[in-house]
């Protein structure tokens, strides 16, 4: 029996009529500029769904291993013309972590590892913001992690900046990397067999509040 609904003329109208719409929106949003100069000043607030917390590893020597952090919350206080005076500050509940195997994630969470009962939040918040480039800048802060927390250093590099066509708020994006000793922070299991040395990469969305 043919659904009555999906045969109806309105059904076969919107189908045809959405794609275009959604296609003359994207042709009427105004391209990203890539001039970090041209970014509004002023404060802004993690957008969580389109920032990700990355971890890489080395694993036995053979290959390097990745995961991922989500539900991430912060804020950025932005001074174009003076980076100086810019703050920064993200983080992410450990629980939130994710591999590609089921079961180390879970293991991950436990006590042996990022024991995320106990220490349930990971956090950086800048302390001095050195201009390196165009666009690009290095972050000195503290990381805080497995209840420890240790000055670490993020390379970052401004990715775009513009009105999100789809929410309508001023977004600018920036990628932040950097390298921490994991037993520095107590999280010292199967070292060296699986690597010390941990690279974090946040690609971090804000919107102007």
């Amino acid at each position: 029996m043919k659904n009555r609904f999906f045969a109806t003329p309105a059904f076969a109208v919107a189908a045809l009529v959405l794609p275009a719409c959604t296609q003359l929106l994207m042709a009427a949003a105004p391209a990203p500029t890539h001039d970090p100069a041209k970014v509004p000043a002023g404060a802004y607030v993690v957008e969580p769904y389109h920032t990700q917390v990355l971890f890489s590893v080395d694993h036995m020597g053979f290959s390097y291993f990745s995961g991922n952090f989500s539900d991430a919350s912060g804020s950025l206080t932005l001074t174009p013309k003076n980076l100086a005076d810019t703050k920064i500050s993200v983080s992410v509940p450990v629980a939130s972590v994710s591999t590609t195997s089921p079961k180390l994630t879970e293991e991950l969470k436990e006590a042996d590892w990022l024991d995320a009962t106990k220490y349930p939040t990971m956090s950086f918040t800048s302390t001095k913001v050195t201009q390196t480039g165009h666009a690009t800048a290095d972050i000195q802060g503290l990381l805080t992690l497995h209840g420890v927390t240790k000055p670490a250093l993020l390379h970052a590099t401004f990715v775009g900046a513009g009105i999100n066509m789809l929410d309508k708020h001023e977004t600018a994006g920036f990628q932040l990397t950097g390298a921490v000793k994991r037993s520095e922070f107590g999280v010292s299991k199967y070292v060296p067999l699986i690597g010390d040395s941990v690279t974090l990469t946040i690609n971090a969305a804000f919107e102007k509040s």
